[in-house]
């Protein structure tokens, strides 16, 4: 894959976030029909439905013999060719059906099961984070750097909680309190792929979080990489995205995040 070819495949990224942002920008403020899709505050809406629509006439329109994974539709076309591509129209459909304005178009491009290309656009703030593999990463055409933090007394964390939270012991309640007595602070934004930008432009020092699908990581994982950042499972072991479960940080605080993470002791014994 020569560095051309990644070049056009991130345009066509960027062509489609921003085609699913316009879309999001026009329904903001205007929804008329939210529901749930069978888990208990798992929504969507008509302006995901209508995002999506905007993103697949762009991937379809550049790149027709692509496999596409998205969240609304599922697989379309050649899922087993090695380009597919990672889409989450909205990601963060509650902030957005709240008007809390957090919340992305999410592209990613996976060649050969790995991501390569990401592009996540924030059409509520007008930004947009671009990454390819050897082309670093920027906001709004600036290149951004991943933090400087290096102990997590003096850093600032992210995570979330997955819609299985309330079925399952394992829902990052115990690690969320945990974390909030070693660091700065632990935010819960609600969109992972915003979530991802911002520790890749030094926002955020960090990020942890499980029960997620590819399309809510991919994009992210490239920009994280790109700006200097480190992705891994929880303890290190190489980043597996079919896992739903990811560790990103600066690099420096990778370690120690890690480590925390797996002595956390359960909330019963507090």
């Amino acid at each position: 894959m020569t560095q051309e070819q990644l070049q056009t495949f991130l345009d066509v990224a960027t062509l489609a976030a921003t085609a699913g942002g316009t879309v999001l920008k026009y329904y903001w403020g205007n929804l008329q029909d939210i529901q749930e899709k069978g888990r208990s505050g798992d929504l969507v809406t008509e302006a995901d439905k209508a995002s999506e629509a905007a993103i697949l006439e762009v991937l379809k329109r550049h790149v027709p013999g692509h496999g596409i994974l998205t969240e609304e539709s599922g697989s379309l076309g050649d899922t087993s060719s090695r380009y597919l591509w990672a889409i989450d129209p909205l990601d963060g459909t509650t902030n957005y059906a709240h008007q809390y304005p957090a919340f992305a178009t999410s592209i990613a491009l996976l060649i050969d099961g790995v991501p390569q290309v990401g592009a996540v656009y924030n059409p509520f703030h007008d930004e947009l984070f671009q990454g390819a593999i050897g082309h670093g990463a920027t906001c709004n055409g600036k290149p951004i750097k991943v933090s400087q933090a290096n102990s997590l007394d003096k850093s600032l964390l992210v995570t979330g909680f997955a819609y299985d939270r309330r079925e399952t012991p394992d829902n990052n309640y115990a690690e969320f309190c945990y974390l909030t007595h070693l660091t700065q602070g632990v935010r819960r934004g609600g969109s992972a792929s915003v979530d991802l930008a911002y520790v890749a432009c030094g926002r955020l020092d960090g990020y942890w979080e499980r029960g997620l699908s590819p399309w809510d990581l991919a994009a992210g994982v490239v920009l994280v990489q790109e700006a200097g950042g480190k992705v891994t499972a929880y303890d290190q072991s190489p980043f597996d995205i079919k896992s739903g479960r990811i560790l990103a940080t600066n690099g420096s605080l990778h370690s120690s995040l890690s480590k925390a993470l797996l002595e956390t002791p359960p909330l019963s014994s507090w």
